[in-house]
């Protein structure tokens, strides 16, 4: 994929609590923050995970530690018609609606809605059915990598590659699934390694607290940052504590323009905001007493200082020897 801008995803998930006024009060939030992309989550809990499967540890820590994972996530669906509800909502607020399929069905609905851009979780990327799925679609993929090691990117994106998707529409996010990840082990260099590595533009899916990092991420070359955020950190809700409040969300879209605008280009040379700053800071050849015409020009007679309007000093040894062809008073500009 190629991006003219950094990509920025502001990761709702499941932080809508199964409620679509608080689905649309979200979208306001990420259009209003100036995010690129709101993304949800699709899923069937009965496709998704077994009836008696354990939730995450900061699963139990931030919901009801007597209900199972499927009891969680069922209260969290999203219905057909509730996405078509988003989706028109999201075109009226002028920003891009994801969503993030857990199953075939899902992959199937948003085929069916129009999704350009289908997101791979990083708990599918060993999922061989899933891939070749989504693959078959020939769409624009994000893959986030959370959990694996290179040789299960490799596998994935052959995959992908193999079913019918083209390597340049596939954009790889490096990741960590700890909500909230330690710093110590966010290892964001290991970004960088997968772009080199496989030839694929690439981006960071981040679950810190803060925005830092995604800051950090920008500037070593980014081109998709995805990052959750929520209304109140203090909501009930399995991913909201280690999500962006509002005005984090805002902040991190400001940084991360200004991030952009500061990386510039590879060229160095004076900027347009500093140009007058030439003849201020830099220095000339300046007369260091009177001199007389005619007179040689020596360094005991020369000096350096500013401004930087007349002769450039490295041009030093050029008029040293020289005849003055004027008369110069102290601190004259040759």
């Amino acid at each position: 994929m190629k991006f003219t801008k950094v990509f920025i995803i502001a990761e709702a998930g499941v932080n809508h609590n199964g409620s679509i006024d608080l689905a649309k009060k979200l979208i306001d939030v990420a259009a209003g923050a100036g995010a690129d992309a709101v993304k949800f989550q699709t899923f069937k809990a009965e496709n998704l995970v077994i009836k008696n499967a354990q939730k995450a540890a900061y699963q139990k820590q931030t919901t009801d530690s007597n209900e199972s994972q499927f009891e969680m996530i069922k209260k969290l669906e999203l219905d057909i018609d509730t996405h078509r509800e988003l989706m028109t909502y999201c075109a009226e607020k002028r920003i891009l609606f994801l969503s993030t399929p857990f199953d075939h069905d899902s992959i199937e609905l948003l085929n069916k809605l129009g999704l350009e851009i289908f997101k791979i979780p990083s708990g599918e990327i060993t999922n061989l059915p899933y891939l070749k799925h989504i693959g078959s679609l020939n769409k624009q993929v994000i893959l986030s990598t959370g959990m694996a090691d290179l040789g299960e990117i490799e596998d994935a994106l052959n995959l992908l590659i193999k079913s019918g998707t083209l390597r340049k529409n596939i954009t790889v996010l490096h990741a960590n699934t700890m909500y909230p990840t330690p710093m110590e082990d966010v290892n964001l260099k290991a970004m960088q390694t997968i772009g080199n590595a496989f030839d694929v533009v690439y981006g960071y899916s981040d679950h810190t607290l803060g925005i830092e990092v995604d800051i950090a991420a920008v500037a070593l070359g980014a081109s998709v940052i995805e990052k959750h955020f929520t209304l109140d950190k203090t909501m009930q809700g399995p991913d909201h504590q280690a999500s962006l409040e509002p005005g984090e969300l805002i902040k991190m879209v400001e940084s991360i323009r200004n991030i952009e605008l500061a990386l510039g280009s590879s060229v160095k040379q004076s900027s347009k905001s500093e140009q007058p700053n030439l003849g201020v800071a830099r220095k000339s050849i300046i007369a260091k007493v009177n001199i007389k015409k005619g007179a040689k020009l020596t360094e005991e007679n020369l000096t350096i200082k500013r401004p930087g309007t007349g002769i450039s000093p490295m041009r030093w040894a050029e008029v040293i020897g020289q005849v003055a062809q004027k008369e110069y008073s102290e601190d004259d500009l040759i």
